[in-house]
């Protein structure tokens, strides 16, 4: 997983965009059908878009119709972290990256095998990387 990673806000904002921002250090969301990774169905690994950790393999990730790309389990157990969201009179479970705190979504147990969970995680919290000799 890597050094925990801390920077300041002034840090976190010249570095991302600011979409990224607002979803990843202001616990955002993107809109449904609109981020870069939900139909995405190549081979590869999604990264933390804030510090490149490596979050979910292409192997978990399914079509939950939801409009966000959706896993049923991290690439690591070690890799997210979690916490109780009780935002917009909701109970929901959070997803960030242990390594840098980024927000990524939330986790829901409706899921399929077999874990039965949903990581249902925002595009722009991501940075996709192909398998290698799969770039198109």
């Amino acid at each position: 997983m890597g050094e925990k990673i801390e920077k300041t806000d002034a840090e976190w904002r010249a570095e991302l965009s600011p979409e990224q921002y607002h979803v990843c250090r202001e616990k955002g969301t993107e809109r449904p059908f609109a981020g870069a990774y939900y139909a995405n169905k190549e081979p590869g690994v999604y990264r933390c878009a804030c510090c490149s950790a490596e979050l979910f393999g292409s192997d978990t990730k399914f079509d939950s119709g939801t409009g966000w790309p959706s896993f049923w389990q991290p690439a690591d157990e070690q890799a997210v972290a979690t916490e109780e969201d009780r935002a917009y009179g909701m109970v929901r479970t959070e997803v960030h990256c242990r390594r840098c705190g980024a927000h990524l979504g939330h986790v829901f147990p409706d899921g399929p095998r077999p874990t039965g969970l949903r990581y249902c995680i925002n595009s722009v919290s991501l940075a996709f990387e192909p398998e290698p000799g799969r770039e198109e």
